[in-house]
């Protein structure tokens, strides 16, 4: 996946997670073999970048949720 992607991907998971109600931020999105992954764990991976968030940035696209 090249950079230009990941950014846009990760610019629509970052205007998506603003418009997310507070309350909805706990609630899983995605289950990755590690464990579930609620919006505010694969907030802090994407806005940090790691290599996680894009696997998360990667799987939420797949799924169409960004």
């Amino acid at each position: 996946m090249s950079n230009e992607i990941k950014n846009n991907l990760r610019e629509k998971f970052l205007r998506g997670y603003a418009n997310i109600p507070l309350n909805a931020r706990k609630e899983i999105i995605l289950v990755l073999e590690e464990g579930p992954i609620t919006w505010e764990v694969a907030y802090f991976e994407v806005k940090n970048q790691t290599e996680k968030g894009k696997e998360i940035l990667k799987k939420l696209d797949e799924l169409n949720l960004i």
